[in-house]
Formats: C-alpha cells, sequence, structure tokens
C-alpha cells in the first residue's frame, strides 16, 4: 500500500498561481508571505517559507500548532523584541559547522545565548504543552554563554587575522605578549624625548612604518648633525631615516611579540571551535525550536491583529466557510472586502461559478485554495468560521500565458497543466479551473470544458470549483450529481457596470462583457458597433446560449442558404422522361447554372 504523503502536494504552476511567496511579475508584493510574515528574525522567515510551501497534513501536528497560537496570543508584544535580538542562530551554526564563523558570528551567538533566559521566563507562564515542549528544547546554554562571554571582546574586528579579537584576562600568555607590544608607544615616546636632548635636533622624531619598520626621522636641514651611530635606512626628499642599534633589536622584540600574539590568538580561536561543536546538535536543535516560536508567535500576532478564525478539521473530504476573506486582497483594498460563503462536500464536489469580468471568481476561487492552504500550515484564517476535510493536493489551471521559450502555445500550455490535474487529482484533491477552453475555437474549447467538468465531477470527484464564461456548462447541474451553479453578481444601469463581488445561487443571467470593455476604456464607437453586432447575432440565433453541447447545435454566425438554381432544376427534374439528346443538353444547362 502507498505511503500517505506528509504534506499537500502542489505542482509549480499552482504555487505561481496562487502566488504564495512570488507574485506573477516576479516580485515578493502583494503574496501570501508577504501579509503572513510579519516574522523578527532570519531563520524564522525562512520556516515560515517552507511551511507555505510543504502544507502538513498530520492533523495531530496541526491541532499542536493551533493550540500554541492560540496560548501565545497574549504574549506576542513582550516575546517578539527579545526573539529579534537572536538573530540568525541557524546561519551561524551552519557556519560553526564548517569551521569558518568568523569572530562577530560568535558575537551574535553570545548575544542569542543571552536572550534565553528572558524568553525562558516568559515562556513559563504560557499554560500550553507544546509551549513548554519548546522550551525545553530551546535550552540554556549557561555555560557556552559564560565560555563566550570571557573569550571574546564586545565587538570584534571580522576576521581573526585582524587581531584582538581574544578577550583581555581570557589567556595569561596572550596578555604577556600584547603587553609588550602595547608597550611600544611609551618606549618610542621616551626614546624621542632621549635623542632631541642628546643631539640637539628639534626636528627628529621617532616613526613606523610597515615596510621599514622603526626608524628616526631627521629633515634634511638637519641631516648633516646625525650623529656618528645612526644608519642610514631611508632617504625622502625633505628628510632622512635612520636607524639605532637599541630601536633594531626593539624593532624585533615588538614584531616578534605582535607575530606570536596573532599565531597564540589564532590557535585560542580554533579551540574555541573544538569546544563549541560537540554541542553543535543540541543548538541546531534550539535554533529550530526559537524558528518554530517566533513563526507561532508570528501567526499569533497576524490572527489577532488581522481578525482571523481558527478552522476545524473534518473527517470528510469538504470545505464549509463562513464569510471567508481573500488574505491578500482584503490588505491591499481601500474599501471593505466582500466577504462570501463556500460549501464544499461529497454531495456539492463541484460549483460551475459564473459571472462578468472582474466579478471576483478568481479571487473567489483563489481564497478558496489560500483558506485550505493556511489551516494546513496550522494557521487562523480569514473567515468566520471554516470547517475543512482531508486534502491530499491542490491543483490550479488559473490564468494563460505562452511559453515561447518552449515554443508552446497559450492553449498547449492550458492543456497541459489540465492534462496533469485529470491525471493526478483523487477524490481528496482541491482544484481550481479558469476559463477552460477559451484558447481555441468557441465549439472546440467547451466541448473540452463539458468533458473535463463530467471527468472531474463523475469519475475523479475532486472537491472543483469550475469558473466559466460557456453559459451552457450552467446545464452540467441537471445532468450530474453533485454539481452545483453558483455567480458573481453585478448590477448594468445604462452602460455603467456595478460590481457587487457577492456570490449568489444559481447561474449568472448575462456576461456584462461590453460593460466591462467600456470600463477599460474601450473606445465608444467600438462598444456602440459590438452592441449592434450582438443584437445582430442574437437575433440570427436567438436560442445559441442555450443550445445543448451533448446535442445539435447551432453555428454561431449560421444564416439561411440560399437553394442553388442548379439544386432547383435538378429537384424538377425527371431523369427517366429524358432521351439522350435531352439529357446531355440539360447537362450542359446545368454547367451554365453552377
Amino acid at each position: 500500500m502507498e505511503r500517505e504523503q506528509d504534506s499537500i502536494i502542489m505542482d509549480a504552476a499552482t504555487r505561481r498561481n496562487l502566488e504564495i511567496t512570488q507574485n506573477l511579475a516576479g516580485g515578493a508584493e502583494n503574496t501570501l508571505a508577504s501579509v503572513l510574515d510579519c516574522t523578527v528574525t532570519p531563520m524564522g522567515s525562512r520556516m515560515l517559507k517552507r511551511w507555505l510551501h510543504m502544507p502538513v497534513r498530520d492533523t495531530r501536528v496541526l491541532l499542536e500548532r493551533q493550540q500554541t497560537i492560540g496560548a501565545l496570543q497574549d504574549f506576542t508584544a513582550e516575546l517578539q523584541p527579545v526573539l529579534r535580538q537572536v538573530g540568525d542562530l541557524e546561519r551561524i551554526l551552519a557556519r560553526l559547522a564548517l569551521r569558518t564563523a568568523r569572530p562577530r558570528d560568535l558575537a551574535r551567538m553570545r548575544h542569542a545565548f543571552q536572550q534565553l533566559p528572558e524568553l525562558r521566563a516568559q515562556l513559563e507562564n504560557v499554560d500550553s504543552a507544546p509551549v513548554q515542549a519548546l522550551r525545553e528544547k530551546m535550552g540554556e546554554f549557561a555555560e557556552l554563554r559564560d565560555l563566550l562571554e570571557r573569550a571574546i571582546i564586545d565587538t570584534p574586528p571580522v576576521l581573526v587575522r585582524d587581531g584582538g579579537v581574544i578577550a583581555p584576562g581570557y589567556n595569561e600568555e596572550l596578555d604577556e605578549w600584547r603587553a609588550l607590544a602595547d608597550g611600544a608607544t611609551d618606549y618610542l615616546e621616551r626614546l624621542e624625548v632621549r635623542e632631541r636632548e642628546r643631539t640637539g635636533l628639534d626636528t627628529l622624531k621617532v616613526g613606523f612604518n610597515a615596510v621599514h619598520g622603526y626608524y628616526i626621522q631627521i629633515s634634511r636641514g638637519q641631516s648633516h648633525l646625525a650623529p656618528i651611530n645612526y644608519m642610514r635606512r631611508q632617504t625622502l626628499k625633505n628628510a632622512e631615516r635612520y636607524i639605532i642599534p637599541e630601536l633594531k633589536e626593539y624593532e624585533d622584540k615588538v614584531l616578534t611579540s605582535k607575530g606570536k600574539a596573532l599565531a597564540l590568538e589564532k590557535q585560542l580561536y580554533e579551540e574555541l571551535f573544538d569546544l563549541l561543536l560537540p554541542h553543535l546538535e543540541a543548538l541546531q536543535q534550539s535554533a529550530s525550536a526559537l524558528a518554530e516560536l517566533d513563526v507561532l508567535v508570528n501567526l499569533a500576532e497576524r490572527a489577532y491583529t488581522l481578525n482571523y478564525t481558527c478552522p476545524t478539521f473534518i473527517d470528510k473530504p469538504g470545505i464549509r466557510i463562513t464569510e471567508g476573506r481573500h488574505p491578500v486582497v482584503e490588505q491591499v483594498l481601500n474599501e471593505p472586502f466582500i466577504a462570501n460563503p463556500l460549501n464544499l462536500s461529497p454531495q456539492r464536489r463541484m460549483l460551475i461559478i459564473t459571472g462578468p469580468n472582474m466579478g471576483g471568481k478568481s479571487t473567489y476561487m483563489r481564497q478558496t485554495a489560500l483558506i485550505a492552504l493556511m489551516a494546513y500550515i496550522g494557521s487562523y484564517v480569514p473567515a468566520q468560521k471554516v470547517e475543512i476535510g482531508p486534502i491530499d493536493r491542490i491543483f490550479t489551471r488559473v490564468g494563460a500565458a505562452d511559453d515561447l521559450a518552449s515554443g508552446r502555445s497559450t492553449f498547449m500550455v492550458e492543456m497541459t497543466e489540465t492534462a496533469n490535474i485529470l491525471h493526478n487529482a483523487t477524490e481528496y484533491s482541491l482544484v481550481l479551473m479558469d476559463e477552460i477552453g477559451r484558447g481555441t475555437s468557441t465549439y472546440d474549447g467547451l466541448s473540452l470544458a463539458w468533458a473535463c467538468a463530467e471527468n472531474l465531477a463523475n469519475k475523479i470527484k475532486a472537491l472543483t470549483l469550475f469558473a466559466t464564461h460557456y453559459f451552457e456548462l450552467t446545464q452540467l447541474p441537471e445532468k450530474m450529481e453533485g454539481v452545483a451553479n453558483v455567480h458573481l453578481d453585478a448590477l448594468e444601469h445604462g452602460d455603467t457596470i456595478a460590481f457587487m463581488h457577492s456570490v449568489q445561487d444559481g447561474a449568472a443571467s448575462k456576461s456584462y462583457g461590453l460593460a466591462v470593455a467600456a470600463l477599460a476604456g474601450v473606445p465608444k464607437e467600438v462598444i456602440k458597433r459590438a452592441r449592434q453586432k450582438l443584437r445582430e447575432l442574437e437575433s440570427i440565433s436567438p436560442n445559441a446560449a442555450a443550445t445543448q453541447v451533448d446535442g445539435t447545435q447551432m453555428s454561431l454566425l449560421s444564416v439561411p442558404e440560399e437553394t442553388s438554381p442548379a439544386v432547383e432544376a435538378l429537384e424538377n427534374l425527371d431523369p427517366d422522361s429524358l432521351t439522350p439528346r435531352q439529357a446531355l443538353e440539360w447537362i450542359y444547362r446545368l454547367k451554365s447554372l453552377v
């Protein structure tokens, strides 16, 4: 028997169409993640995105997450500022495992450890078993915190080779070498004063550069007065530089001490890795617990701020939503979002959704998928009440774009995605089908849409939202069980249209395509001509919209054909009464009539 998948499967097209972490233009604005992700650590943000791309099917895990979110709602204001200080512990540990962590990484790790006592103290007050389990997994690491506090200075340099990483007092030998190196400044000042007094040269000064080391500099004007024991080291335009045996000896001593201090520092830094690495597994568990806490505290804050409700899981396939809202669109709109209900069950598996362009069909479909997705990461959802059954896959066939690089037309892309759905959907799948068949001729498209809807409703029995402009499909509920019509409402007044964005039972009365075209700015004369043509077509085939797909169907542009004179002549002709000569004459006559 096939092992049940741990997560809900979504293909690349579904992830793109639902705009989970990337919008259709390729950016990150106005996506589900942009609304839900107010995490305060980079590792929390990454974990939330992983959850969104791989929703869990295990209701035990989901119920634990729901319980944790409910328990944390009163503590978000206190927990988030402390969590923010933890930073990206996960990434630091990855570098530690490779022994490539830099001094500032260890300083950040120390800072993260310093937040743990306060976090643990705050979580102690939360009455929730899952929260207490997270608290234990988080650990405290007092010994490692103490080690890093003693070993690393407060603000270390970027690289170990820059020196000055290990704190004073951590290692006695290092302190001695540093004292020797640091004493150079005092010695040089004393030497400069002494030599000036001895030689009487007021331009004499002692300095250091990386190329020539320590030197005594005298201006060009006084260089002829330099004592005999001064050995020339470098000649400049306006000065001469000298060295004396005493200074050379001190230079060797100082440079040796600096080199020794740096070498010892590098050794001590490597030893720190040796002390930290045995705790790596526990540290990674702690980082994972902190990331999860960040995600759950964030979801608790989002649920409270955005007025989300806790969904209920049921055993049978189905989705029942009361007053559902689209999580992204409601944040972008400047006006109140019109909430809508949805009811899918084994007895009502497919909704045929009709209504005007811009009426909200795609929004209604996507909001259903996003509410289901949010429920299956353990989050609260934008609705008044939600009951949701098991889901194994989410499929979408929404929008259309050609794939020029692969040589695939718009219709080919559409059919490839449709084929994937028909092959892989099950009765536990949620399927969104938007405008199937619009990329080809009217009747080809209508026939395909009808057959796909039939297959999904009768054979696969998936939970399906099927949006269409083919009004012929609204007859499906009369022919099949488990199919229902709903429509998005609109009101037309003269040349204007008002979208109600409200879902009603039954099929839409008309498409309002010309009103939407006018709204889009199509020139008035074009709209006027379109209305004339529409009336003309409707008068030619008044029942075109009602003709059945599985019966005989009148051509959209059919007109009564004129009878050919040759045909009329043949109909009135009696071939048995003709002589051969008359028959030949008739052939010539018919030829002239054609």
